[in-house]
């Protein structure tokens, strides 16, 4: 499987940082999760377009490995590829790395999510066009289908 990762930059900002002068624990998993929404987005399916098809993507885990402190006004990049997704990809684990500047892996976060129904609020599962996104998302060297 491909090695490739969907990647974005982010200058981190005084929001973000906690008493100790580095970035609050919490706000790795927020870069992770709009990295992984931008990806949905520049695949074609933004969360408004698959909020309109009746579904959401919902989190059952969602676990962190903290590496190295990241500092104010320092540019992190963020990636995400698929690690294992159904067939149907109805299902689905993320993994993130948040770099800093010099390259070094400051973080690690993996998340085990699904597609939420919205009407029936039961697990969903994806119409044609958003199964067709999601085989088109970066997939990491490790990747599996799910059973």
């Amino acid at each position: 499987m491909s090695s490739e990762s969907y990647s974005k930059t982010y200058e981190v900002i005084w929001a973000d940082m906690d008493p100790n002068n580095h970035m609050r624990h919490s706000v790795y998993n927020d870069y992770a999760a709009q990295t992984r929404v931008a990806m949905f987005n520049d695949f074609g399916m933004p969360i408004p377009k698959i909020a309109a098809i009746g579904l959401g993507p919902i989190l059952f885990k969602e676990e962190t490995k903290f590496l190295k402190e990241i500092s104010l006004s320092e540019q992190i990049t963020v990636s995400c590829a698929i690690k294992a997704m159904r067939k149907d990809a109805a299902r689905w684990t993320i993994t993130h790395n948040i770099f800093k500047e010099d390259g070094q892996k400051a973080a690690q976060i993996i998340v085990d999510g699904a597609w939420l129904d919205l009407q029936k609020r039961k697990l969903g599962i994806p119409p044609k066009e958003l199964l067709e996104a999601s085989m088109k998302f970066p997939r990491t060297d490790d990747f599996f289908w799910i059973d």
